[in-house]
């Protein structure tokens, strides 16, 4: 190449001329300034997102640590899990609530860091770290309330929020859920199941050391936190993928668009029975929208089959309404 003449950069069989034209195809020559500029190079929107799951993780850690220490261990409740344990080990020793929060989950974190990934446990001891210092913190604040039932009830809103936001960004606050993904990878229960599992006997012994109304208090406070834990997860409007196979596809999918205000997507389909092309729609829709697209399917196509299925979590495009005239 003579000095002077127009470079091309080459990347993955595209051409990108830096100055002029050159042919596609043609792998080209990189200066080593241009790679440096352009590889390696830290995105920034990257460190925005880890400031951001960061600060989420350090608020749900806090908000658990204030459900604990403010409304539930002045009333004798207890949580399941880790937690649970501590709480008791707490009562018997005298010890602080974070020493054991922090000191029994951290043999768990270190099997999660093999098992699962280094950005797991690193958000996990980060949630974990909080939690135990908040929580210690806390000790000299007295209760809010001495009513076991609003303990529960508002402990355990509070609790399942923060534990929401610590699992929602990619950390966990309690060893029960490693253990129980390692034993689902090796059994043929469900992650679910072995949690509640280990739960029964950790809630169950609150009734031997606190009495047996704190411990369906205890129930209570649970119940609560998982269907906290399952809003702040999944969110208040639950999104929910839809596919419909009809002969009349055209106007349902008019009328999904102009009537329920929804983007629609046309698939080709072939019966496996039949071997006849079929066209299949696809949407997204919320929770409250539910109802309606039933009954504009059934207006239209009362033989067409309707498939509606929850989606845990969706990324890429946008879940707006349309304007609906």
């Amino acid at each position: 190449m003579k000095e002077g003449m127009p470079m091309t950069i080459f990347r993955k069989s595209k051409w990108v001329s830096v100055a002029g034209q050159s042919a596609p195809g043609r792998a080209q020559p990189v200066s080593a300034a241009t790679a440096r500029g352009t590889e390696h190079r830290p995105h920034p929107r990257r460190w925005l997102k880890t400031l951001e799951r960061a600060f989420f993780l350090w608020l749900g850690a806090v908000l658990a640590a204030v459900a604990l220490e403010i409304f539930l261990v002045p009333n004798n409740i207890i949580d399941g899990g880790i937690t649970g344990i501590s709480i008791i080990l707490s009562h018997f020793t005298g010890w602080r609530l974070g020493v054991f929060l922090f000191g029994l989950n951290l043999p768990f974190i270190l099997v999660g860091y093999r098992q699962i990934g280094l950005t797991f446990a690193v958000s996990t001891l980060f949630a974990i770290a909080v939690l135990s210092a908040t929580a210690t913190l806390l000790v000299p604040v007295p209760g809010i309330t001495d009513d076991p039932l609003l303990a529960a009830v508002f402990g355990g809103i509070i609790l399942g929020g923060g534990v929401g936001l610590i699992i929602r960004n990619g950390g966990s606050s309690d060893g029960t859920e490693v253990v129980a993904i390692l034993i689902n990878q090796r059994s043929s229960w469900s992650v679910g199941q072995i949690i509640m599992f280990f739960n029964v006997f950790i809630l169950g012994s609150a009734g031997f050391v606190f009495g047996w109304n704190r411990a369906m208090y205890s129930l209570i406070a649970y119940f609560i936190a998982f269907k906290a834990i399952d809003v702040v997860t999944t969110g208040f409007e639950e999104t929910k993928s839809v596919w419909v196979i009809s002969d009349k596809y055209r106007e349902i999918g008019e009328a999904m668009l102009y009537r329920l205000g929804r983007g629609v997507t046309f698939l080709r389909g072939e019966g496996a029975f039949t071997g006849e092309d079929r066209r299949v729609l696809f949407s997204v829709i919320t929770r409250l929208e539910e109802a309606k697209l039933k009954s504009l399917v059934e207006d239209i196509d009362p033989d067409a089959f309707l498939a509606i299925a929850p989606i845990a979590e969706m990324r890429g495009g946008r879940l707006k309404r349309r304007s609906i005239h």
